[in-house]
């Protein structure tokens, strides 16, 4: 028999259990109203004796205590009611001591593969998830209503971020305003940092910025390089007026400007990746920062712009060295590299950065590929123009924007009438819903199916709506970089945010997984089919686009269907499928569940199929998605790279190969770590398996993570197909 504890898990029958409980009650009462150890079997064999396969515990303490008014034990029934309601005022009074030991000796699987970007044996980090234990509990007992905890413990919803939720300042990720930020002036730690007049000094205040930005938030923020090009120019000027003042002949000015400027700019870059990589900001790791390269976002200063991209890519084709000296693949800054027709041709003048691009990712997983022209298609302003624009981290995309009747909200100094503005504005936050349990619960049934879909998306709608109206409180005091200097907006003091909540300025995210195994469920079909099963999940698709345009309309709210990147979620979703529905072959037979819309890691599919096929579903995931292919090692073959980097362009919006780049510091190996049967990592040169000295980089739900994983996501990694063959160069 299995008992559901009050926090949803589901446990083994332990009869020892009731004994310990009731010889508790038995010790608080004299004489005659103890009751016997052999009554107390009596008790345990009648609760057995119901044959249930499942039981609530609560149910269980509810029949101990009528059997022991039958045997007219009342006193002792008082008793035992004391304790039980006195074990209960000790679950609601502190429920995070033993969340607190586990994580500051070590001893949690959880904690330690939490997020594979964040390092749990060190302080930093301790001190931000010490932070999010009690921010989790607050958020469970007070800020929450039941079935939204209920509904969360038993893997029906994922409610993101509860560790944060507490404060009501913050909110998910954002596009930084870095232009109006490093143009107009900003203040940061109240002091001010006026406008910089050289490359080198506007990147190392944008890595300030950026730390400052991410400590204020808690999801992924982007940064676009088009924002310090113009100081690229301006190095330049000061370069060439320093060579003109010594008389020197124009040729060689320019000359020699330029050569200090690349110079400058190469300088720059290296400033500014060593401080994202060192730096730690307040959730205890470097900023989840995504980076921009998109010529198309400029005119004047396109040739300046073009170097740093160049620079940036060069170095990260480099790597970083690790503390053995050997270089490997950082996982920060991701890297995007927007394709367009300026650099996507041979005879394009910017495909020599195109080519670089692709080197880099043959060697550095980055950078990622957005399609200018594929992008323009599907993301249109109220205007009706096709707009371009980045992700806000790894794969939050704003709706177009919806705010150009509504005038300079934000109050931004470099606000342009009558133009989509993207920067500046960001994410409130993500609720997702777990498609396979939909399925399973609805056993096939179609109709019934359709039903509880539309249930669970109400939860989820209850939920977002708690994200936002607990956000709508904050003052631009809160955080003022955001709010006040630019990052974001330039309030007045003590003005609310609430506006920018609403007029599709920011968005809010209705997030799914496990859509194949919904529809494999469902239908006994993979999506990936073209016929019954991709229609009936394009079906589910619409329906999530269609109550988010009914909330949209209803509440001015710009909620958007978001694919959600469940990196330690993947597995806690499968272990609650499995518990509640036991081992369904195919379906809850493994420790993970396949992320958002794409095609299950162990199908075996070529790359442009893959990517054809999941470009139509990118079209209803409009809050966010991205798709990728894996890869193997292509670094003598980089005409395929450009080969699927064209596919790209010409086919979907937002795509990335999966390549592998790690390195043993035992034995010297560079090559592929594996992984054995028992999920476990090894060097397949020396067979060291002490994660201290074995460096792996593997991309997780968008970004690259590098300190390792639960075993839900290690059996995801390991279980996935290479869609792009090698064959040909090995032959």
């Amino acid at each position: 028999m299995k008992i559901i504890k009050r926090d949803g898990t589901i446990v083994d029958f332990d009869a020892d259990k009731i004994r310990t409980a009731i010889q508790k009650a038995n010790g608080e009462v004299n004489g005659r109203e103890k009751i016997s150890k052999e009554k107390i079997e009596e008790i345990i064999k009648y609760i057995k004796d119901l044959n249930k396969s499942r039981m609530l515990v609560e149910d269980i303490q509810d029949i101990i205590e009528q059997k022991l008014m039958e045997y007219q034990k009342y006193n002792l029934a008082k008793a035992y009611i004391t304790y039980r309601y006195t074990r209960e005022l000790i679950r609601k009074a502190n429920t995070t001591d033993q969340s607190i030991k586990e994580l500051i000796e070590g001893e949690s699987d959880y904690w330690n593969s939490e997020n594979s970007n964040k390092n749990a044996k060190v302080v930093t980090t301790q001190r931000d998830y010490l932070a999010g234990i009690t921010s989790t509990d607050i958020t469970r007992r007070f800020l929450l209503p039941e079935d939204i905890v209920k509904a969360h413990d038993n893997g029906i919803i994922h409610f993101h971020d509860a560790d944060y939720f507490a404060q009501n300042a913050l909110h998910n990720c954002e596009l930084i305003n870095l232009d109006d930020m490093l143009q107009n002036g900003t203040v940061i730690n109240g002091v001010m940092i006026e406008k910089p007049h050289r490359f080198i000094t506007a990147a190392t205040i944008a890595t300030q910025i950026i730390l400052a930005v991410t400590s204020s938030s808690y999801g992924g923020a982007t940064v676009s390089l088009t924002h310090l090009a113009p100081f690229a120019r301006a190095s330049y000027e000061k370069y060439y007026e320093k060579y003109k003042e010594r008389n020197l002949k124009e040729a060689d000015c320019k000359k020699f400007a330029k050569q200090d400027m690349k110079k400058e700019i190469a300088d720059g870059v290296q400033t500014f990746n060593y401080q994202v990589n060192s730096m730690t900001n307040t959730n205890g790791q470097a900023p989840f920062l995504s980076v921009a390269m998109y010529l198309g976002e400029t005119d004047e200063y396109k040739e300046e712009l073009a170097m740093i991209i160049e620079e940036f890519l060069n170095q990260r084709i480099l790597g970083f060295k690790n503390e053995k000296g050997v270089y490997i693949t950082p996982a920060f800054p991701k890297l995007l590299y927007v394709l367009e027709e300026d650099n996507i041709h041979e005879n394009s003048k910017y495909w020599y950065l195109t080519e670089l691009a692709a080197k880099c990712t043959a060697k550095r997983m980055v950078p990622d590929y957005i399609s200018e022209k594929v992008m323009k298609e599907l993301k249109k302003n109220e205007m009706g123009d096709g707009e371009c624009y980045p992700c806000m981290g790894c794969r939050s995309f704003l709706t177009p924007d919806r705010t150009m009747s509504k005038g300079n909200i934000a109050k931004a100094k470099n606000y342009v009438e009558g133009k989509g503005k993207y920067y500046g504005r960001f994410n409130q936050g993500v609720v997702t819903i777990n498609l396979p349990d939909v399925a399973l619960t609805a056993d096939k049934n179609m109709d019934l199916f359709w039903e509880i879909f539309e249930d669970r998306l109400e939860l989820c709608h209850k939920a977002l709506k708690l994200r936002h109206n607990r956000l709508a409180r904050a003052t631009s005091n809160v955080a003022p970089i955001l709010w006040q200097h630019g990052a974001l907006a330039r309030l007045d003091k003590d003005e609310s945010i609430h506006e920018l909540l609403h007029n599709g300025y920011s968005t809010i995210s209705l997030g799914y997984a496990g859509l194949y195994e919904c529809v494999k469920y469902m239908t006994g079909h993979s999506h990936t089919d073209n016929g019954k099963g991709k229609e009936f999940a394009l079906k589910v698709m619409q329906r999530m686009n269609d109550k988010c345009k009914e909330w949209k309309e209803e509440e001015n709210i710009d909620y958007s269907v978001y694919g959600t990147p469940i990196e330690s979620t993947t597995y806690k979703f499968a272990k609650c499928l499995r518990d509640r529905f036991g081992v369904v072959k195919g379906i809850t037979d493994r420790d993970y569940i396949t992320n958002s819309y794409h095609v299950p890691v162990f199908e075996e599919i070529d790359a442009f199929s893959k990517l054809k096929l999941e470009s139509e579903f990118q079209m209803l995931s409009p809050g966010g998605a991205i798709s990728y292919i894996e890869t193997p090692n292509l670094q003598n073959n980089l005409e395929s790279v450009i080969q699927v980097i064209k596919f790209i362009y010409d086919n979907i919006m937002y795509a990335e190969l999966n390549t592998k780049s790690d390195y043993c510091q035992e034995c010297g190996f560079d090559g592929e770590i594996l992984i054995d049967d028992n999920m476990e990592w090894y060097c397949p040169n020396c067979g060291n398996r002490n994660h201290d000295t074995l460096n792996v980089a593997r991309r997780t739900c968008g970004y690259i993570g590098s300190n390792f994983w639960n075993r839900g996501r290690t059996q995801e990694i390991k279980e996935r197909v290479i869609h792009l063959d090698n064959k040909d160069l090995e032959e």
